[in-house]
């Protein structure tokens, strides 16, 4: 799957678990792990984990791998780490926190 389409892939199938406000980030060159950066938002814990359990499931049926993903147990920030694409979810509270976009847009 080329870069784009991996991308684009993750971004859906967190929509299809009702993520919401799902932005992508390109941030080659500000960044030496990955290329782009998805960041959504869950509305409770469970639901940040569940994005986070469907983007590894699916991605590993279209024969990609998670590196790693981590936050699940707190279900506050989860990060799926793709490689040349890094996942994150996170509750709102977190999310207007950190302000990802803000800090890598």
């Amino acid at each position: 799957m080329q870069l784009n389409e991996l991308k684009d892939f993750l971004a859906d199938k967190a929509d299809d678990m009702k993520a919401e406000n799902i932005i992508t980030l390109d941030v080659k060159g500000k960044s030496s792990v990955t290329d782009y950066m998805i960041v959504c938002t869950g509305t409770s814990k469970r639901h940040v984990a569940s994005i986070a359990d469907n983007v590894a499931k699916e991605a590993k049926i279209a024969g990609i791998e998670a590196l790693g993903i981590d936050g699940e147990e707190e279900g506050e920030w989860v990060v799926v780490d793709m490689g040349s694409v890094m996942v994150h979810i996170m509750q709102e509270s977190s999310r207007d926190l950190y302000q990802l976009e803000k800090l890598w847009g």
